[in-house]
């Protein structure tokens, strides 16, 4: 297996304007600011999210322009992180869908250019306000095969839910041989432990099409919406 270059570890260098903590909070309301009044435009979006480092030979990019584009076809806005790999290839999904592409890009020591299917791009030097924004405006995450950046989205989204921070939504994995041993460890080991309830394990769905992805969210709202009309009645 060909190894990953990774980036060169380095200081990121700073501004007088972010060495004083009162001066650095104007940054991040404008932060917040920029991505409210951007991303309250765009109408109902979904996140998805995925390896930057995923080849465009990679049956895993074929996948996520796959998915992105039933996504899109289904009336969604499909916001990513705006880089390489499944960044690219859902943006390029939903492109090819005729939908709306969203990227929210992040400042890092090893520069990172938004992809050329971007139609919204929001660029962030701060991360928690870029998850923010993906949360407050998704109907639904979507989570491909990724690494560290991918599974903190995954667990900060079943985290919110869980401790109903956030109202419930959409998760979904996919791509059931590539998350398995993660849902192995879960159920037998963090389970186990009593660390989770089971009924945590089902804040999550895990499908292996391209179609489900949509049709797992437009099954989720069908059903909220026949519950919210049971309880009204």
């Amino acid at each position: 297996m060909k190894k990953i270059k990774a980036c060169p570890p380095q200081l990121i260098e700073e501004s007088d304007f972010t060495k004083e903590d009162t001066w650095r909070i104007f940054r991040i309301m404008s932060e917040f600011v920029d991505g409210f009044e951007v991303l309250s435009k765009v109408g109902k979006a979904v996140s998805l999210f995925g390896s930057a480092r995923t080849k465009r030979d990679s049956k895993f990019y074929k996948q996520a322009e796959e998915v992105a584009y039933h996504i899109a076809k289904a009336g969604y806005a499909v916001i990513t992180g705006s880089g390489p790999g499944t960044m690219e290839a859902a943006n390029k999904g939903t492109q090819r869908a005729g939908g709306h592409s969203i990227g929210l890009n992040i400042q890092l020591p090893c520069e990172q250019k938004p992809n050329q299917f971007v139609d919204t791009i929001l660029g962030f030097r701060y991360f928690f306000v870029r998850k923010v924004m993906f949360v407050k405006y998704a109907k639904a995450f979507v989570i491909m095969p990724g690494g560290y950046g991918t599974l903190d989205e995954f667990f900060e989204a079943i985290t919110l839910i869980q401790t109903r921070r956030i109202l419930r939504f959409p998760v979904i994995l996919f791509n059931s041989q590539y998350w398995k041993p993660l849902l192995g460890w879960l159920k037998e080991t963090v389970l186990a432990y009593g660390n989770i309830n089971k009924d945590d394990l089902d804040i999550f769905i895990l499908v292996d099409e391209p179609k489900e992805v949509a049709q797992a969210i437009k099954k989720f709202y069908a059903t909220a919406k026949i519950k919210k009309e049971v309880v009204k009645s």
